[in-house]
């Protein structure tokens, strides 16, 4: 009876382990990615969570535009004015999106982004290129040197919409870098993460019927698609580059940006590409954090300064800003040690607040995590001893004054010599003595 009850006990034992080890498996395990190319990256540091031949040359499609947008922001007011050109119009080859622009008319820039980035008008990419730089070649050349000063290692752009050449390619990390750029633009945040958009009445066209609903389903609230974390970005497709996204989502604190590159259609035994992002976000926010360990303003430590008077004896040495480290939730729990630069024993009063008085960093998977010690509040030097310097001063004026003076009247009594200088009268003439 007492083996048989052993027995039971270490088969429970058995079991409540296999089920925990198996739950903590799979909230660990590389997520399910049927496209051939895929990347998920901390928005915040860049730090890449999951990728699937992520440098692999790839047509990018319409996230094209993401840099289209990014140049017309950085070089045009929204409210500036563009007119449609015909090259503009009847370049774009049959098939492909556009906003039904009309030659001639004229649009500002933010009606042009918006249809840029929302429905993908291949017609409103050409409109901003000529726009920006007066001419879509010229305008490619702008897109690659961007793309190159963001870091970008193996990226192409020939024109700024992405219609279909053979030398127009990019990578899913590529993508992410200049995803990740575009957000931290807040207008472009406001464009990517609109569902609805309808262009106005112009001069060109006189109805209001030009209405757009945005590619990327994973901002639809009624679609079958939609994942409410989403912020943005850019859909894209064509024959050669089939499915592509560059998806930004957030909870809580944590935003996280993917790419998926050369999906296919919905199938049975295949899921597309918003399938495949919402994949990578659960797998992202499941198993990824940020962790506050320095809050801006907050007190690193309280010295003393040298000089310091009594009242502002007492220095509080803040962060200057926040650091937030992205980590597994594994290491939640892990202490992490900094690297200072600072020394409180070269603090000398005076020191006004603000002051960067030193430096704190943590570098946590190959992350560095950097901000300024600053002096919390005035600290003022100490009055006596101010007083007690003057007086200090002043003697010691007084005391090189009167060795100047010494120095001076010592000199003038050298004239007491005796001198002897033959005159008519007599032999000599008596020395003159002068004494003091």
């Amino acid at each position: 009876m007492k083996l048989r009850k052993l027995f039971c006990f270490i088969c429970i034992l058995f079991f409540v382990f296999s089920f925990c080890g198996s739950s903590f498996a799979v909230s660990n395990s590389s997520p399910n990615v049927n496209a051939p190319v895929a990347l998920l990256m901390d928005n915040n540091t860049g730090k890449i969570v999951y990728e699937k031949d992520a440098y692999k040359r790839m047509f990018p499609a319409s996230t094209t535009k993401i840099m289209t947008a990014i140049l017309a922001l950085e070089n045009c007011d929204l409210s500036d004015v563009a007119t449609v050109s015909y090259d503009a119009i009847f370049t774009v080859p049959s098939g492909y999106s556009t906003a039904s622009l009309q030659v001639g008319e004229n649009l500002t820039i933010e009606q042009l982004l918006y249809v840029l980035l929302i429905p993908s008008a291949n017609d409103a990419a050409n409109v901003i290129a000529e726009h920006v730089a007066g001419s879509v070649s010229s305008f490619a050349s702008m897109m690659n040197t961007k793309a190159h000063e963001l870091g970008c290692k193996d990226t192409n752009f020939v024109n700024p919409n992405g219609v279909h050449a053979e030398d127009h390619y990019s990578t899913a990390y590529d993508l992410a870098l200049i995803g990740r750029y575009a957000m931290k633009n807040d207008i472009f945040r406001k464009f990517v993460s609109s569902y609805k958009y309808s262009l106005p009445i112009t001069n060109k066209y006189d109805k209001d019927d030009r209405s757009f609903n945005n590619t990327n389903k994973l901002l639809n609230p009624k679609g079958s698609q939609y994942y409410s974390y989403t912020t943005g970005i850019k859909t894209g497709y064509t024959d050669a580059a089939k499915n592509c996204i560059v998806a930004s989502a957030k909870k809580d604190d944590l935003e996280l940006i993917c790419v998926i590159l050369g999906a296919g259609n919905d199938t049975p035994t295949n899921t597309n590409k918003f399938s495949d992002c919402k994949t990578l976000f659960e797998y992202g926010f499941k198993n990824y954090t940020n962790k506050l360990i320095c809050a801006k303003d907050t007190v690193y430590k309280v010295v003393s300064p040298g000089n310091a008077s009594q009242q502002t004896s007492s220095l509080n040495v803040l962060y200057e800003n926040d650091i937030n480290v992205f980590i597994n939730n594994s290491d939640i729990n892990k202490d992490f040690s900094p690297e200072l630069d600072f020394n409180e024993k070269k603090l000398k009063a005076p020191i006004a607040k603000g002051t960067v008085v030193g430096k704190i960093s943590y570098t946590i998977d190959g992350i560095n995590y950097t901000t300024n010690l600053i002096a919390g509040q005035d600290i003022e030097e100490n009055s006596v001893l101010i007083i007690i310097a003057k007086i200090v001063g002043i003697i010691l004026v007084l005391l090189i004054f009167m060795k100047i003076l010494h120095i001076f009247r010592g000199n003038s009594g050298k004239r007491s010599y005796s001198r002897k200088r033959k005159t008519k009268n007599s032999k000599y003439v008596s020395f003159y003595k002068f004494d003091y």
